[in-house]
Formats: C-alpha cells, structure tokens, sequence
C-alpha cells in the first residue's frame, strides 16, 4: 500500500455520517494567543453542531471569537477516521431555536446546570479515514 493509498478523504456526506455516529468532539477555541480545546457532548441538527455549555471561560471565548474548529474523532482495531468542521460557533438566542434544542435530548454529561446553547455552523467539513495495519517494512532492501 503506498502513502497515498493509506488515508483516504471523506465527502461531505461520509463526514456528517461520521459526526452524527458520536456524542462527544473536541471544541477548539482561539482568543489573543491562547488556544484551548474542550471536550464536550453534542448532537447534530441538520448540518450543524449543537452542544450546551454553563457561563465561563469556553463561552466567554466564543464571544470574543466565533471562529472554531470541531473535531471528532473513533477507531477500531481494524480502521481510524477523524472529522475536522471549520466554523462559527453562536449562542443561541431565540426562544423558538432554544426550544427546538430542548427536543434533540443534549444533555449535560456531569450535574451541572448548562442553559446556553451553542451551535457550530461549518463554513468547511473535512475528514479522513484509514485502515489500522502492520507499518511497513522500515529497513532492507527499498525498491529504487
């Protein structure tokens, strides 16, 4: 197998397949020169990403910069992929939308109380799949 046969990209269809398969991304934010990355359980609604999250420092980010990544991410023993969605993330704020969020059953994975609501919106999806297998031969013979 070459290096170009190894990883494969995904389609847009095949990445939104692969993020509506999990529950829980990687929300990465930028402010200034700090970057922080948090761990949180979402859903996808439509071709967007929504999770909830309590007043503090990864809301407080998210209003100074809305740009994001989102990344998830799963393997086998057998195959990888990871997902990356390039985007905007916004609290969301009107009552019809928050009440909408209320029937995706997101819910907070540790008891505390979180009523904001957050949607990414991709301006890009991109990902990768491969298949777990031995690593070639590094040494010996190399054909030329």
């Amino acid at each position: 197998m070459s290096d170009e046969d190894a990883v494969v990209r995904l389609s847009d269809e095949e990445c939104w397949e692969k993020l509506e398969s999990q529950v829980l991304g990687r929300l990465v934010t930028h402010v200034g020169e700090v970057i922080d990355i948090f761990p949180v359980n979402y859903v996808v609604d439509g071709r967007s990403i929504l999770f909830r999250t309590a007043e503090g420092s990864k809301l407080i980010e998210l209003t100074v910069n809305h740009a994001v990544l989102f990344e998830v991410d799963d393997h086998t023993d057998a195959e990888a992929w990871s997902v990356i969605v390039r985007g905007e993330a916004a609290r969301v704020e009107s009552l019809s939308e928050r009440e909408h969020a209320d029937t995706l059953g997101l819910a907070p994975w540790v008891p505390t109380l979180k009523y904001n609501y957050v949607r990414v919106t991709p301006g890009s999806v991109s990902g990768r799949a491969f298949q777990r297998t031995a690593e070639p031969e590094r040494y010996g013979v190399s054909d030329y």
